[in-house]
């Protein structure tokens, strides 16, 4: 007894009915494919060539990224203390959305500086001025010269304590000499906050009378630190660097006698990935980081 026939295409293959009921697919209505059941699947030329697009496209993203991160370099950054913390905020994105990879130095503004002058193969250095004499080692490209962020040397009291006026250079000059001790970076060690607070001195007029009171530490943090503790009245440093949870902000000091100090940004001459640095020197200077400079009490360069 033969094999009974289920009603489908794939009993009916041969069946005039079958064939009545599937039609045999022109060659100009698509491209007729056989399945694993031996079924035969028409798919139009329209969405073949949506695929293909959709195929050639998604290749081309794939090349394209490929090519980018074939291109990724690693540069080298050097850069004062007083941006420190700007620019490990920034440097995450930056490498997200190029694929460079970032190695960032950081040291007193003067010890910075000098490594710059020297010569040493960063590709991005950030120096503070005088700048003429940075740009006439020939060691950077002046041309490339950005300007990033200014940041300026406020004071600070432990936390708790009363805080003084220094609302004006006059408030200012009385609160300093009111004080038993203050604590400031040592500019000996290449502090720039430590020589920009002797310059507001310098024009106070009290160079001499503060004298005994000064109290020179290692770096910004370790000025707040021996506030923190209670072992000075007063501390100085950049705003930048003042986040230890022990003291508070009083303010930053007077214009007219503290000017902010700049940071500002070039491509080096010893660049062994300049396109890379310039990209980097770029996203420093963005508006699209201002506000990370503003989050620390800086102000973007642009």
């Amino acid at each position: 007894m033969g094999r009974r026939c289920v009603e489908g295409p794939v009993c009916h293959r041969n069946n005039r009915d079958f064939r009545q009921r599937y039609p045999t697919p022109r060659a100009h209505d698509g491209i007729l494919v056989q399945n694993s059941a031996a079924l035969f699947l028409l798919i139009p030329y329209s969405t073949m060539k949506s695929l293909l697009v959709l195929t050639l496209i998604t290749a081309a993203i794939g090349t394209m990224a490929s090519a980018q991160y074939a291109r990724a370099d690693e540069v080298t950054l050097i850069a004062p203390g007083g941006i420190r913390d700007a620019i490990q905020k920034i440097i995450p994105d930056f490498q997200r959305k190029t694929g460079h990879t970032v190695k960032a130095t950081f040291g007193s503004g003067g010890g910075t500086k000098k490594q710059v002058m020297s010569g040493e193969p960063f590709d991005v250095p950030v120096v503070q001025p005088p700048l003429p004499p940075v740009v006439s080692t020939g060691h950077v490209v002046a041309a490339s010269e950005t300007p990033i962020a200014t940041v300026a040397v406020a004071l600070a009291v432990r936390k708790g304590a009363p805080k003084p006026d220094i609302s004006t250079p006059d408030a200012l000059r009385k609160t300093l000499l009111a004080a038993k001790s203050v604590s400031i970076p040592d500019s000996a060690r290449g502090a720039a906050a430590g020589a920009s607070f002797e310059e507001t001195l310098k024009k106070l007029g009290i160079v001499e009378q503060m004298k005994a009171t000064l109290r020179r530490v290692q770096g910004g943090a370790n000025a707040m630190a021996v506030l923190a503790k209670g072992e000075v009245e007063l501390g100085l440093t950049f705003l930048s660097e003042i986040h230890d949870p022990g003291v508070e902000v009083v303010g930053v000091l007077p214009r007219e006698i503290s000017t902010p100090t700049a940071l500002v940004g070039y491509v080096s001459v010893h660049s062994k990935s300049p396109d890379a640095a310039k990209a980097l020197l770029a996203y420093l200077s963005s508006p699209e980081v201002a506000g990370v400079y503003q989050s620390l009490g800086m102000q973007p360069g642009r």
